[in-house]
């Protein structure tokens, strides 16, 4: 068993979130317990509770790392034409869900007040869509470019929601995907017929 003075609170920091993580990814978020972390990691919860402020400080920060991960594999996404950007960016959350499902599935579970840094970190995730939107329609505002841009995510988020379990094999993945370009490209074909018209 580990002994406190053998690792630096950074060090110890770092334990609890992979602990944590991978309680999350192999039992899911309701196995996520402060007693269970510490016996994993060899601590006392005490330590746990010197490294973060509490259970709700805990959970926003492994939030925000899945969050990143989400940032990341987006940012790995081709420019290309917007309409196909957007089909591309989809079809890389659905992946991401379906590879994280439990840590995905987590970030949507909202038991307490979100600090502005990690609503930062989810702007960032719409941006990337919200800047394809306002090349397709140019003459859009600001605003009307973001509302569409989390309309549609609402929706693909909502394909991820009922079609993932957690245990999709490759042709139940790709069945999805087909599900999500469907959206993505009736959504925009609407929505830039709307804006051409005013």
């Amino acid at each position: 068993m580990a002994r406190r003075n053998k690792h630096s609170l950074e060090e110890i920091r770092e334990m609890v979130l992979d602990a944590a993580e991978t309680i999350i990814i192999n039992e899911g978020y309701s196995a996520l317990k402060v007693r269970r972390i510490a016996m994993d990691i060899g601590y006392t919860v005490g330590s746990i509770y010197m490294v973060f402020a509490n259970m709700a400080d805990l959970v926003i920060h492994i939030k925000a790392n899945t969050v990143d991960d989400l940032n990341l594999e987006l940012q790995q996404v081709p420019g290309c034409a917007p309409e196909h950007s957007i089909a591309e960016l989809a079809k890389a959350y659905l992946r991401f869900a379906g590879r994280n499902f439990n840590r995905w599935s987590m970030i949507f579970v909202q038991d307490t007040e979100f600090p502005d840094w990690y609503r930062q970190k989810i702007d960032r995730l719409f941006s990337r869509v919200e800047t394809q939107f306002a090349q397709l329609a140019p003459g859009c505002s600001e605003q009307q470019s973001r509302q569409a841009a989390r309309a549609l995510w609402s929706g693909v988020h909502g394909i991820c929601t009922l079609s993932l379990t957690g245990e999709q094999d490759a042709s139940a993945i790709n069945d999805i995907e087909n599900d999500v370009v469907l959206l993505v490209e009736s959504f925009i074909g609407g929505w830039t017929k709307k804006s051409a018209q005013g």
